[in-house]
């Protein structure tokens, strides 16, 4: 059996901010979430996500996109043209407070997509402060290149990489993050490619930001050095589990073996965000159906039912069935959502039952010998409470378990 944490993580307050313990995180695609692409079109939408029980929404980056060498006709979301204003197809900066505050309002808390490691190629810094960007032997910002010479390179072209040897740079990077606590009341980041960026300014940065307010903040990354300068890292350990089972690559023993080989090197008071997929899972490997076929329902409650925050992706519960472009308009349909009753019990699972909390404030993880080779049994345990989950692993019946059905149960 795993404890996965010690007493003294667990008991104490200030390991990460109350909101985040129970949380469901929700991540918004603004660009693809309506017709309109925009923040006051997501708007609308909140009611609905708080009535799931949604936790914490993730707003891609709302920045404007860099026209220079930009991809398609809109751009990636993840090519900045100015770190303190909004992308004017998405709205203004009251539409973004509006939204923060309404969010508020329903319980829910919001944070914003961030993007240290780069900026767009027409960003003013690359004029106004050129030493702040990693240069060439011509002394010249070049292309991201962090694979060299292979073709996934194409995808980084519209990008140029800042340079954090600079203190100056550093301070302008902090003082834009603080701008949105204090202009829109936001309450986090989630960071992306934060592996590329120096932990000891993501250190220097959580910590000025406290001083404004409470942060949450959430790394695209997998390194325990990052911990405890972000609340949250990726789980991409179980997503790959998880598709090699549903495409019939690995077996279940593969989760066995996970839970009872825990990710070793994170801090104990560490969150891990659990996901079937996400914005580059899904425009760039494949759609729910393509990446888990009829496993796909199974795999999303292991998804809050194993250790760690699970993330929904905007229009999961519509049953999003196809790859939605990344540099054209492509909007949502959420004219029929057959899956969000599924998403509703098992957010009201994970809120209702303490063993199910985030990181070190949910219960220990036990594997369940369940008899059948195909069928993946545990037990999640906190003082008194405890939930059973077992769940058949295969396209045939086994036992009482059809295809991919599972049963849990709660004491």
């Amino acid at each position: 059996m795993l404890s996965g944490v010690s007493a003294e993580a667990a008991s104490d307050p200030a390991a990460h901010v109350a909101w985040s313990r129970q949380a469901v995180i929700y991540e918004v695609n603004i660009r693809q979430y309506t017709p309109e692409g925009s923040i006051k079109a997501v708007a609308a939408h909140l009611p609905r996500l708080a009535g799931m029980g949604v936790g914490i929404l993730w707003l891609m980056p709302i920045h404007p996109i860099g026209k220079l060498h930009r991809k398609g006709t809109l751009g990636s979301y993840y090519s900045v043209a100015d770190y303190k204003a909004v992308n004017p197809e998405f709205g203004t900066l009251e539409d973004l407070r509006a939204l923060v505050k309404q969010a508020h309002a329903l319980g829910m808390k919001v944070i914003i997509d961030w993007v240290p490691n780069h900026t767009s190629r027409d960003h003013p810094w690359l004029w106004e402060h050129k030493d702040w960007y990693q240069l060439d032997t011509h002394g010249e910002p070049y292309p991201v290149t962090f694979q060299a010479g292979t073709a996934h390179e194409e995808q980084w072209s519209d990008v140029t990489a800042l340079n954090y040897a600079k203190p100056a740079l550093r301070a302008a990077m902090i003082d834009a993050m603080s701008y949105w606590l204090r202009e829109a009341d936001i309450d986090g980041f989630r960071c992306d490619v934060a592996f590329l960026v120096p932990v000891d300014f993501w250190v220097e940065a959580r910590a000025r930001l406290e001083a404004i307010k409470p942060v949450f903040m959430l790394a695209e990354a997998e390194v325990p050095a990052l911990h405890p300068a972000f609340d949250m890292s990726y789980g991409w350990d179980t997503a790959e589990i998880m598709k090699n089972i549903a495409l019939g690559k690995a077996a279940p023993e593969a989760l066995r073996q996970w839970v009872r080989n825990l990710p070793h090197g994170f801090p104990a008071g560490a969150y891990r965000m659990r996901f079937t997929t996400n914005h580059d899972f899904n425009s760039w490997q494949g759609s729910d159906p393509e990446l888990y076929g009829e496993a796909y329902p199974a795999m999303a409650m292991l998804s809050f039912t194993l250790p760690g925050m699970p993330l929904i992706y905007s229009g999961e519960e519509a049953g999003l069935a196809r790859k939605l472009e990344f540099f054209e308009k492509d909007p949502i349909d959420w004219r029929q959502l057959p899956r969000e009753p599924m998403y509703r019990d098992l957010i009201a699972l994970k809120k209702r039952n303490p063993a199910l909390a985030n990181g070190p404030y949910g219960g220990s993880v036990e594997v369940l010998d369940a008899g059948n080779d195909k069928l993946f049994a545990f037990r999640r345990k906190l003082g008194g409470n405890a939930v059973d989950v077992t769940v058949n692993l295969s396209g045939s019946k086994q036992g009482a378990l059809g295809p991919w059905q599972w049963k849990i149960s709660e004491s």
